[in-house]
């Protein structure tokens, strides 16, 4: 029987060290992902942001140290099991094929079929009703290859959300989005936390964005964890010189009265 951890978190990590071939990215790390927030990831390029969000989802396994997911160690669960606590959307994604949208979306219930069971009306409902969160239901015909990056990212994401998972984790889902679509997608996902009962974990790099849209905001440099907390309570200028090495001064936003970071810039 695998080994049982009592704290209320649904996914957590006690003392990681993760890394690729010989070379150690993070070390010692441990982090409690808070139920029910809309918790943003962030810190410079190379520091373990990535990294740490596939080692929590089992798409990586660390060197050293345990993820708990649902009170018993996640590598203690079947491959499905996870893909039915647990939804992942990564840092790239590719549609196989000429496959349209309504297919791509319906391949979110693969954790819920075995090889006896026939896709069901419980099925069809997730795939519709992940469409119409996200918006893509006029989309359903089409093929995946037509559509703009921002269409992709709202269909990549409507397949996560067809897995009926309580926990979503999307790696950069906004890069190489324009701005008008980047603000699209955090509206999604703060609606996704507040009105859909959603645990989000997602890695940004626009610090604003992070600010404005996180509950529960995570800053790590090096492979360490060096604040987290609500970004009002954690962001000051020196934080985010320490984490980025950029002088700034810190005002409030005028629309969501979230810390906003102005650069000052090298002189």
């Amino acid at each position: 029987m695998s080994a049982v951890n009592p704290s209320s978190d649904r996914l957590r990590a006690e003392h990681l060290t993760l890394g690729y071939d010989k070379k150690i990215i993070v070390r010692d790390l441990s982090i409690a992902i808070p139920d029910g927030e809309l918790t943003v990831i962030i810190g410079p390029n190379a520091c373990g942001k990535s990294t740490l969000l596939r080692t929590l989802s089992r798409l990586m396994r660390p060197n050293q140290g345990t993820v708990w997911l649902d009170g018993r160690e996640i590598g203690s669960y079947a491959t499905k099991e996870v893909a039915r606590r647990l939804g992942l959307l990564p840092q790239s994604s590719s549609a196989p094929g000429d496959i349209t949208v309504g297919d791509l979306v319906a391949r979110g219930r693969y954790p819920h079929q075995s090889l006896l069971s026939r896709w069901s009306e419980r099925d069809e409902q997730a795939v519709l009703e992940a469409m119409r969160a996200t918006g893509v239901g006029e989309l359903a015909g089409r093929s995946v290859d037509t559509l703009s990056g921002g269409q992709r990212q709202r269909v990549w994401i409507a397949m996560v959300l067809a897995q009926q998972t309580p926990l979503l984790l999307l790696d950069e889902p906004t890069t190489w989005l324009d701005i008008a679509h980047q603000i699209d997608l955090l509206e999604l996902m703060r609606d996704l936390n507040r009105n859909g009962g959603h645990t989000l974990v997602v890695v940004l790099h626009d610090l604003n964005h992070a600010c404005r849209y996180a509950t529960h905001l995570v800053a790590m440099r090096d492979g360490r964890i060096l604040a987290q907390g609500a970004p009002g309570d954690i962001v000051t200028a020196e934080l985010v010189e320490q984490v980025f090495g950029l002088r700034c001064m810190i005002i409030d936003d005028p629309v969501s009265h979230t810390p906003m970071i102005v650069p000052l810039g090298r002189s």
